[in-house]
């Protein structure tokens, strides 16, 4: 029969519970105030993560110019140009052939819009000139009934790209910046810092470097599989703008869940246009394949690999940054929890006890050991 319950150690295990309680409540509203500042400071905050982002890719550039004796302004700048004309060229790709080719995409969608129409008046749908007369009409007098909101969503739209370009123009001189001075960065940190603080901040710092590097080359890689594997379906296909829709679709991969939709509905729409509605079914196909690949196996495999996450980890990041934040919350939960994940080990190693070492054996070597 179990003995009565020790009132001392009941008092003891409740009191150690609320005191752990009470931590713990104290470091979620020390995170709340720490998130409430970064969106207070969003337009300084996101430059400042879009020029990290740019910088790891450009970063290695930069180093090899910087080891072979260039100044660190002659090499941050060469590096800075080089990377414009990247984006530029890539700009370039997608833009020009689309242009060469909107003549043809043009009277594809005629021609295609002339095939549903025809589709639509046979069996089993009847709809005739009349009734697709009457829905364009009503949907004209919607269209006016909301010119307003439209205005509203136009001008909205406007201030995004507006503020995109301050953002974009805000990174690349940062990017300049970090190749500029990075290295000089954790010894002025050290120095302003404390006590152990201008050991462990630094330390920290540049793992966290480290894992943001791990998970920009790792998401450029995912981007290349899907761009590789989605350009050859294209190709198979016959689909003109091949290398424009594959270029497009390794950009887009930077963007979480629009990005790869806003490129394939493009890739699906050319697609329609040019080939036919039976292609685009299939192009359709290839693109779910090939995103269901890259977001349950592709993407959680090289993520996880890189930065020395779960899986599991990645998906459960990914998901609950969407629902917290939208498209920039996505952007920034894997790369959140690796950090995170990298301030939780090197707490773990500063905190745990050292191993005890092995007691040394005093007999001689090869000698028996008295019993």
């Amino acid at each position: 029969m179990p003995g009565s319950l020790s009132s001392t150690k009941t008092t003891a295990a409740l009191r150690t519970s609320a005191r752990a309680c009470l931590d713990l409540l104290l470091v979620l509203l020390t995170a709340s105030v720490v998130l409430w500042l970064l969106g207070r400071m969003w337009s300084v905050v996101w430059p400042l993560i879009v020029g990290l982002f740019i910088t790891t890719l450009t970063w290695p550039a930069a180093r090899f110019l910087r080891r072979r004796g260039w100044p660190p302004a002659l090499a941050a700048s060469v590096v800075t140009v080089l990377f414009l004309l990247v984006v530029t060229g890539i700009l370039a790709l997608i833009t020009i052939p689309v242009a060469s080719e909107s003549g043809e995409l043009a009277d594809g969608a005629v021609e295609g819009i002339q095939r549903i129409r025809e589709w639509a008046a046979g069996p089993p749908l009847n709809i005739g000139d009349d009734q697709i007369t009457e829905g364009f009409d009503k949907a004209v007098a919607r269209l006016q009934d909301s010119l307003g909101s439209l205005l509203t969503t136009v001008a909205a739209g406007l201030s995004t790209v507006v503020n995109g370009v301050v953002t974009a123009v805000l990174a690349l001189f940062l990017m300049f910046f970090f190749l500029k001075d990075g290295p000089r960065f954790l010894p002025w940190l050290s120095r302003q810092l404390p006590g152990r603080l201008a050991t462990d901040i630094p330390v920290v710092a540049e793992r966290s470097w480290e894992t943001l590097g791990a998970f920009v080359r790792s998401q450029a890689f995912v981007g290349l599989l899907d761009a590789v594997l989605i350009g050859i379906g294209l190709w198979i296909l016959k689909v003109p703008l091949v290398l424009p829709l594959a270029v497009l679709t390794f950009v887009s991969a930077f963007v979480p869940i629009v990005g790869a939709l806003f490129a394939g509905l493009v890739a699906v729409l050319i697609a329609l246009v040019s080939n036919g509605p039976t292609d685009a079914l299939i192009v359709l196909a290839i693109i779910v394949v090939v995103q269901q690949l890259e977001g349950n196996v592709f993407q959680p495999m090289i993520q996880s690999r890189g930065l020395g996450l779960h899986a599991g980890v990645v998906l459960l990041a990914v998901t609950l940054g969407g629902s917290l934040a939208g498209i920039v919350g996505s952007l920034l939960a894997v790369p959140a929890a690796a950090l995170i994940a990298v301030v939780w080990n090197y707490l773990r190693e500063q905190l745990s006890e050292p191993e005890p070492e092995p007691e040394a054996d005093e007999s001689p070597s090869g000698a028996p050991v008295p019993s």
